[in-house]
């Protein structure tokens, strides 16, 4: 058996052992791969690890659990349906709570934590782009939430959203790095 299936194999057994904790890991090493990406994409010659892993920080304690429990909720909801109306729903649900909260939490925690900005300066930056990253957000998401709640079981949604997460937030890097307008103190 090749290191790949092994390494596969392993991972979905901890992933039906230990849900919670394997989703969180997931989030927080994609979470990596993605402000990497960003972070070469930008310009930025030398690895910035304290930023790196501020990143990994909020995949592991914020996205990954977060999800978890959001889908064990809308799950639990929905009574796990998934005809076509369910689905419109849950996705629609998501759009009008998950999606505008999570958008927000990232952008607070990028400006205040990651680049150390004031609380006036996030706060001018959310309300002047906010609504732009929120109208792309869903522009994109519903159609992931759609095939995520349609045709992925329960127990891989989490991973399949974070790993679209990843994309997303190499977006979202991108998007805050190109609107430095507001100096730092």
């Amino acid at each position: 058996m090749s290191i790949a299936k092994k390494g596969l194999q392993q991972y979905l057994l901890q992933l039906q052992q230990h849900p919670l904790r394997t989703k969180a890991l997931t989030a927080g090493v994609l979470s990596a791969i993605s402000d990497i990406v960003s972070q070469k994409l930008t310009g930025i010659q030398k690895l910035q690890i304290r930023r790196l892993l501020l990143k990994v920080l909020f995949g592991c304690a914020y996205l990954g659990p977060f999800g978890h429990f959001y889908h064990l909720l809308l799950d639990k909801l929905f009574k796990g349906k998934k005809d076509t109306t369910t689905v419109a729903k849950k996705v629609l649900l998501e759009q009008v709570t998950s999606s505008p909260w999570n958008n927000l939490i990232f952008m607070l925690y990028y400006g205040l934590v990651i680049e150390g900005r004031s609380w006036i300066q996030v706060k001018s930056k959310i309300k002047k782009e906010y609504p732009t990253v929120q109208y792309a957000a869903w522009t994109f998401w519903p159609v992931i939430g759609w095939i995520n709640h349609r045709h992925v079981p329960l127990q891989f949604r989490v991973i399949v959203q974070s790993f679209v997460a990843m994309l997303w937030g190499i977006f979202l890097n991108l998007r805050a790095r190109s609107v430095l307008t507001i100096k730092k103190d």
